[in-house]
């Protein structure tokens, strides 16, 4: 009977490792920052071949007439501007296609819930004294130089 007990204390931190994780990860915001990322991995494939075929030619063909695209050589080191403008707009692409596809729902499904997030932050003051920002405006004490604030705003 002592071998079983020794035993079942051994495999009882093992089992609530496991299920502690497994509580984690089934948590509702783990799995939509699961979700998001799985669907920005497929966005950025998606625009990044299109940026690469389509945008980067595009730009390149502004260039000289060379038919090197835009940008020039330095000591027979081409530097590649098409190539840095395509970036760029492939930047811009996605974190639009970002906000449009996973922030924008997900704001509206948590607003649905009585949940704000992405927000505008909260009203605050700032200290007379040391001018620390971000107190709360019925602070009455700054929280870094302990003076005494007006309440209602500074």
């Amino acid at each position: 009977m002592v071998g079983t007990t020794e035993e079942a204390r051994r495999e009882r931190p093992s089992m609530s490792f496991v299920q502690g994780f497994k509580n984690f990860l089934m948590q509702g915001d783990i799995v939509i920052v699961a979700v998001g990322l799985v669907i920005a991995l497929a966005f950025s494939g998606l625009i990044s071949a299109f940026t690469s075929n389509v945008i980067t030619p595009l730009v390149n063909a502004a260039g000289a007439g060379g038919g090197t695209g835009l940008g020039f050589t330095v000591n027979s080191q081409y530097v590649n501007f098409g190539a840095v403008i395509g970036a760029l707009i492939y930047f811009v692409i996605f974190m639009a296609v970002i906000y449009y596809v996973i922030v924008v729902p997900y704001r509206a499904t948590q607003k649905r819930r009585g949940v704000t997030v992405f927000g505008e932050p909260a009203p605050a003051q700032t200290c007379p004294a040391c001018l620390s920002e971000g107190l709360p405006i019925g602070a009455t004490k700054c929280r870094y130089c302990a003076s005494t604030l007006g309440g209602a705003g500074v």
